[in-house]
């Protein structure tokens, strides 16, 4: 089928605190409408059939509770697929957001998927209605291209979103098309969490999901790109991510992604929106992991000759590295029950640093969640202390087989490469109890190889 995402540079509010009128705020997300119409009537002439916009792309961010009630629409939660905004305007109060959204994807005849801010009013008899009488949401709409609501996702796990409540429960919200079956929808910060992302995707059996995200990037690690690609191979699953074009803010990283194969876009230096088209298979096979060219455990005689390890902070977790010295070799480090083994060859001695780390335990900065992750990084420079800091370019190509004893069967592989771009591994896999990594040339100078573990059950 043929998705598309667009990547937002979304016109904001000079002042989100401040209080405003319903009708200024309808003007300012009309304007980032307006540009969501050009590009869905662009994605509609490629042959698109379904297109993603990006979270906070219509109002933005920044906002107090009370500053962003002007700006949310009336989405009604239940009975999905009765109501079609665009030819029913006048069934609920508010809904001019939804009803622009509703009219594009009937107009163009395509399925749209695109983030806004909703109310829903609660009971003072409700114990977890808020003080101000009503709930408030990140909310992400599904419509199909007669223009009908079809599902609606309130986002779960928000991040520093003070504006917005967490649904009472997780929403598991899925869509029906008729060209590539059911789609997952959730946003954002979710997709690193077991609900309901996970969840999600196992209840349903998904093989589809569309993502807006508003994500800024943080190397070596989680940049958006990268960790996209990484969940679309650990799931077996394609992701149409579209993510917000801010670069000043660290924001951009947008993508359709299948296991074996990405089509992105990430860029921290020019302005403006991004359009991405693509076709892509609509079932993904069961991508077979080839688990004959496992490696051998780490002989004796290379554990002796191991270089000294050291601590460094990278994305405020306390890593231990041992450094990547020579042209070949063989290393491993522990920490907690987790060790990571590493075998390496580089094409040539560049003179840059690498590093093997190892992290086992709870992360507690933005976010809480248990983390399991053995880690090849380029250092920014040639000190130890360099080591878990953001690099953007390398020269480095180098072949290696990355494997570690693993706790939890979620595992994040991660293969970045100079300037911010995406490589696959040759093979990558269980094997005993083992998950292992392995590529033969980066495509260009290796940035990050890693195993990213989530252990959900220890958050």
């Amino acid at each position: 089928y043929v998705a598309a995402v667009y990547e937002h540079e979304s016109i904001l509010s000079p002042t989100p605190a401040a209080p405003v009128e319903r009708r200024s705020a309808l003007e300012l997300m009309g304007r980032n409408l307006d540009v969501y119409e050009q590009q869905v009537l662009a994605a509609a002439r490629q042959g698109a059939q379904i297109i993603v916009f990006p979270e906070d792309g219509i109002h933005g961010f920044n906002f107090t509770r009370s500053s962003i009630y002007p700006y949310l629409d009336f989405v009604p939660h239940s009975h999905p697929g009765k109501w079609n905004p665009c030819r029913e305007p006048y069934l609920f109060n508010d809904t001019e957001v939804v009803q622009r959204l509703s009219c594009m994807a009937l107009k163009n005849k395509i399925f749209l998927v695109a983030n806004l801010g909703t109310k829903q009013p609660c009971e003072r008899a409700d114990p977890r209605c808020p003080s101000d009488g009503r709930y408030q949401f990140n909310t992400d709409v599904a419509l199909a291209a007669d223009g009908t609501l079809l599902a609606t996702y309130r986002k779960h796990n928000l991040y520093f979103e003070y504006a917005f409540d967490t649904p009472p429960e997780p929403d598991y919200a899925l869509f029906d098309t008729p060209f590539a079956g059911k789609f997952g929808m959730f946003t954002c910060f979710d997709i690193l969490f077991f609900e309901p992302a996970v969840n999600l995707i196992r209840q349903y059996n998904l093989k589809q999901i569309v993502y807006p995200t508003a994500w800024m990037n943080q190397l070596p690690l989680l940049s958006a790109v990268e960790f996209q690609q990484a969940f679309a191979t650990a799931f077996n699953v394609n992701i149409l991510a579209a993510n917000i074009h801010h670069p000043t803010l660290g924001m951009t990283g947008s993508g359709i992604y299948t296991p074996v194969k990405s089509f992105i876009y990430h860029d921290m230096e020019s302005y403006g929106g991004k359009l991405i088209v693509a076709e892509i298979p609509v079932v993904t096979t069961d991508y077979k992991t080839d688990l004959e060219k496992t490696p051998g455990r780490v002989s004796e005689k290379g554990k002796e000759q191991s270089p000294p390890s050291f601590y460094a902070e990278m994305m405020y977790d306390n890593y231990t590295f041992v450094p990547v010295w020579g042209e070949k070799g063989e290393l491993q480090v522990c920490a907690n029950t987790l060790c990571c083994y590493l075998n390496y060859r580089r094409a040539a001695l560049t003179d840059e640093l690498y590093a093997l780390g190892v992290f086992d335990g709870l992360h507690t900065v933005h976010g809480t969640y248990y983390v399991q992750a053995c880690a090849l990084v380029k250092c920014g420079g040639l000190s130890f202390s360099t080591c878990g800091q953001e690099v953007t370019d390398a020269t480095a190509l180098i072949d290696f087989q990355l494997w570690g004893n693993m706790s939890t069967p979620y595992i994040f592989p991660l293969l970045l490469t100079s300037g911010i771009t995406l490589d696959f591994a040759d093979h990558m896999g269980w094997k005993n109890n083992y998950y292992f990594l392995s590529k033969n040339r980066t495509s260009s100078g290796l940035l990050t190889a890693a195993l990213y573990g989530r252990w959900y059950e220890k958050d």
